[in-house]
């Protein structure tokens, strides 16, 4: 049986995460007190096998009883049962932002500001989102991108011993993801932008590709970036690590990044590794 804990910050996804799980045929329940987590796994584990996948949310709505979550886990750890916890985050100022759209209240600050609830929360949850199998930053993803996700981890990889990967094109001028384990900076490469027929393009587009792909320090840098990551890889597995997020950056992410994150996805993907691409900046303002 796969046994889901999904957790983190309020507003950042936790609920429509459940949902998707739900279609993906887990049996899901929300705001789970910790306290009925041994009672609960104990019924999951006498359905003879009838209940293959579990997924709860349980967070700081719970209250107090939240805070007994962590000595929860370890009992029922060193009880035999295995768990995997899959933590949601955002940044800060999407979280208010989400808030706000909503109008709803931070559950740790009914009656104050909402970056207060906030940073309260990210504090409280540190200790269990060091202890995540898996997380996500959905500052930046849509719907679909969260679902292409989910089921990439809880799905189509629920047999997969490695990592995934999520390769990830982004404009310097917008900002680094915050979830970055690698950041590449493609900078140097000569900028299709100011090449009038190319300046509306993207980086999937095969005329800038091309541009993009003839120079030969191009080149040269794909390579030493793939044997690089290559190296990498299989010492982030054998760590423990189970998503790995590679960002590749030019000035606005629209053209160098996005082509050189789509030769990182199709060669990493030729060795057999688990690839999720996302060009998190090509639509918005030119370079």
């Amino acid at each position: 049986m796969r046994f889901i804990i999904i957790t983190g910050l309020s507003g950042a996804g936790k609920s429509q995460t459940i949902k998707i799980l739900e279609d993906l045929g887990f049996f899901c329940v929300d705001n789970m007190p910790p306290a009925l987590l041994p009672k609960f796994t104990e019924l999951c584990s006498q359905t003879n096998n009838k209940i293959e996948n579990v997924a709860l949310v349980i967070d700081i709505r719970g209250g107090k009883l939240f805070n007994d979550l962590l000595y929860i886990l370890s009992a029922i750890k060193e009880q035999g049962f295995t768990y995997e916890i899959l933590y949601l985050e955002a940044l800060d100022e999407v979280l208010v932002k989400r808030f706000k759209e909503t109008r709803r209240i931070h559950p740790l600050s009914p009656e104050g500001r909402i970056i207060t609830g906030i940073e309260k929360e990210r504090e409280i949850l540190e200790n269990i989102r060091n202890r995540a199998n898996y997380i996500i930053d959905t500052s930046n993803l849509t719907t679909r991108q969260l679902r292409e996700q989910i089921t990439s981890i809880f799905l189509e990889g629920k047999n997969y011993e490695g990592v995934i990967i999520e390769v990830m094109s982004f404009g310097f001028k917008y900002g680094i993801p915050t979830d970055s384990d690698l950041v590449f900076d493609v900078r140097f490469i000569p900028n299709p932008f100011y090449v009038e027929t190319l300046k509306k393009l993207t980086g999937k587009d095969k005329l800038v590709e091309d541009y993009v792909l003839q120079w030969d320090e191009t080149t040269e840098f794909i390579n030493k970036s793939f044997d690089m990551l290559e190296f990498l890889i299989p010492n982030y597995i054998k760590e423990g690590k189970c998503q790995l997020v590679i960002s590749v950056g030019c000035t606005g992410g629209k053209h160098r990044s996005v082509t050189i994150a789509e030769q990182l996805s199709k060669l990493l993907g030729k060795k057999g590794h688990r690839i999720i691409v996302e060009h998190r900046d090509i639509e918005k303002d030119k370079e």
